[in-house]
């Protein structure tokens, strides 16, 4: 049970620098963009046929996020300059990724489990006095079967911290404030002379570029990348954005953003615990996260009817009360 919390928790935070980017679109720019879930893989793709080829892993991670911010740009380009609406940009993106991407792999699934991922050099250099002292602290609590090493999840906590802290700061200088203006009134940050078309693009490849590093990390913890492994990331990505802002709020960008970390391990943890049942199976994960989707969109409202019910209730019986004693 641990072992597949840790898993869920590792993966998580990985996956939370994906719904970053699904965050700058959707919540930032007011942007549904479904490139998504092909710039995820075209992120995988090209870290995999990299990594094939002798490049060193850190920097096929880095070419994987290069590769999604042209994706982002060109969906970006067709939505400013093209005219194309926003929705059917992304779809239009997404659909020629697709065969960009078996282009790239040159079959449907590339395998790394014979080369040597970023992971694997982690492991090689990370001190096991680490991994023994944590281990010693669960075997503490009775969790006889610990993690095999730590490296992953803490170098890769750092990383998405680092990303967090790098977006709230970009989104606090003149040009995130735009981006930021762009989402909550376009007609108003035009009138002002900006180029919303240019931002438009930015936030939008901005987005894409963390998409596709977050896909890139994911093939090498996986150890393969597989053409169909970014159906539905979009749908993923807007429910740890939803569960995030439902469960800590969105007062300020920097707690925001934090959400959206917090929904994305809180997701994997509800799917790890949910394919635990013995009537659903891997296959299910789709429909489980489509479910978590809907949980997360309705209850808000639910709950929000029954303080209003509950206040109307309040108010009738306080004027009943006031009748009574004027009578």
């Amino acid at each position: 049970m641990f072992i597949s919390m840790f898993g869920a928790v590792e993966s998580g935070i990985i996956y939370a620098i994906m719904a970053l980017g699904v965050y700058l679109t959707f919540r930032v720019l007011d942007f549904p963009d479904l490139t998504v879930d092909g710039s995820f893989v075209t992120g995988a793709a090209v870290a995999a046929l990299a990594i094939i080829n002798g490049v060193p892993p850190i920097i096929a991670t880095i070419l994987a996020g290069i590769a999604g911010f042209l994706a982002g740009t060109l969906t970006g380009l067709l939505h400013t300059k093209g005219k194309v609406n926003a929705l059917l940009a992304g779809i239009l993106m997404m659909t020629a990724l697709y065969s960009i991407n078996l282009r790239i792999l040159g079959q449907p699934t590339l395998s790394l489990h014979m080369e040597s991922t970023i992971f694997d050099q982690l492991g090689s250099v990370w001190g096991t006095s680490i991994d023994n002292s944590l281990n010693g602290m669960l075997g503490i609590f009775g969790i006889d079967r610990p993690p095999s090493t730590w490296a992953i999840l803490i170098v890769m906590l750092l990383v998405t911290v680092v990303i967090k802290l790098v977006t709230d700061y970009f989104l606090k200088t003149e040009v995130g404030l735009a981006i930021r203006a762009i989402g909550d009134n376009k007609r108003m940050i035009r009138s002002l002379s900006a180029n919303t078309d240019n931002l438009t693009i930015l936030g939008v490849a901005l987005s894409n570029g963390l998409v596709a590093l977050s896909g890139g990390l994911i093939a090498q913890l996986g150890g393969f990348a597989d053409v169909g492994m970014g159906i539905g990331m979009i749908v993923i990505g807007l429910a740890s954005v939803i569960i995030g802002e439902a469960l800590f709020g969105t007062k300020t960008i920097s707690r925001a953003t934090l959400a959206v970390i917090g929904g994305a391990v809180i997701y994997r943890i509800i799917v790890t615990l949910a394919l635990r049942f013995d009537f659903l199976e891997t296959g299910d994960m789709k429909l489980i996260t489509a479910i978590i989707v809907i949980i997360a969109l309705i209850s808000p409202k639910i709950l929000q009817a029954q303080r209003e019910k509950k206040r109307r209730i309040e108010k009738r019986r306080a004027l009943e009360q006031d009748i009574k004693e004027v009578g």
